[in-house]
């Protein structure tokens, strides 16, 4: 980032340690992974219905508020899809603790982008096309996610390239790009290409807080980018999985059924949650996750990854 730079952008990025925005993952983010993340130097987030209830949710803002104080940037997830029964008080508890940033998913909402501009807050909503970020644009939105191939959860199925380079055709705002990006030398890629921030998920699957299984944590640490998977059987839309936890549900990953009646549902606070909670997910960039580790330590990786690739990067151009 250039020394002085006012945008959007550069004021988020100049509170930051490294230009990296943490992926709310459904189940796996609690408070205490967004407490370590924030603290850490990146920005932290969890998706709003992880909490058991909205009472939770408002238990666990609070708590994050208090170890963050007021000033620190972390974000909420909140899922806009109809079918979300939690949407509207989950909301009232993000405006009640004022969140500094809101990741909408599955659906542009100008009224949730108008809400939560009047508190003052700001708004990403994550897209997988083109098209999707001229939708979040229209209705006013602060910052695009653009997923991209190779993304765990829901996934995208373009190239970053691609993606990125077509939504900087005319998007001036910040731009934070999702898939496969695990490592310091990633992150200064994703910058490369255009981005601002690189989005990191699926590598916390296995950090201490993570609310994830002794067993998940394990195969996310032996994994890699073969093990991952596409399929839409789960959820009724594709999503990346990990072929491992497929055969150990005893189902065959090669020869997968799609109920026809399957889709996403977010009613009772479920995103299709015996999926992920049983059939694991998980992004191709976990080859470059080796060990369980605190969110900190990893993070601390990441930084000095990117801080020798940063200075290997001023030495090839210095060369040339």
């Amino acid at each position: 980032m250039m020394a002085g730079d006012s945008t959007l952008a550069g004021k988020l990025k100049a509170k930051l340690r490294i230009p990296v925005f943490a992926g709310p993952m459904f189940i796996a983010s609690t408070a205490d992974l967004v407490i370590a993340q924030s603290k850490a130097g990146i920005i932290g987030s969890m998706p709003a219905l992880n909490p058991r209830s909205t009472a939770a949710l408002d238990e666990d803002i609070a708590r994050i508020r208090e170890a963050l104080g007021d000033d620190a940037l972390y974000a909420v997830n909140l899922v806009a899809h109809r079918t979300n029964d939690r949407l509207e008080a989950d909301y009232e508890i993000i405006e009640k603790h004022k969140v500094p940033i809101v990741v909408l998913a599955l659906a542009a909402n100008a009224d949730l982008v108008k809400a939560i501009h009047n508190y003052g807050g700001l708004v990403f909503n994550d897209v997988v096309k083109n098209r999707h970020a001229r939708k979040c644009a229209e209705i006013g939105v602060d910052g695009i996610i653009a997923v991209a191939a190779g993304a765990g959860g829901h996934t995208g199925m373009l190239s970053p390239f691609a993606l990125v380079s077509e939504i900087r055709e005319w998007w001036q705002g910040p731009l934070v790009l999702s898939g496969c990006i695990a490592t310091g030398r990633q992150v200064l890629a994703a910058e490369a290409m255009g981005a601002d921030l690189a989005y990191i998920g699926s590598p916390f699957l296995a950090s201490a807080e993570a609310n994830t299984q002794a067993g998940f944590k394990k195969m996310i640490v032996e994994s890699s980018s073969d093990d991952v998977m596409i399929s839409d059987s789960f959820t009724g839309v594709k999503a990346s999985f990990l072929r491992p936890s497929i055969i150990e549900n005893g189902l065959d990953p090669d020869n997968l059924v799609r109920d026809p009646n399957l889709g996403i549902s977010i009613k009772d606070g479920g995103a299709n949650a015996k999926a992920w909670r049983d059939i694991w997910s998980a992004g191709q960039g976990i080859g470059a996750v080796k060990r369980s580790v605190p969110a900190a330590a990893y993070i601390d990786q990441v930084a000095s990854e990117y801080e020798m690739a940063c200075a290997d990067m001023t030495e090839r151009l210095a060369a040339r």
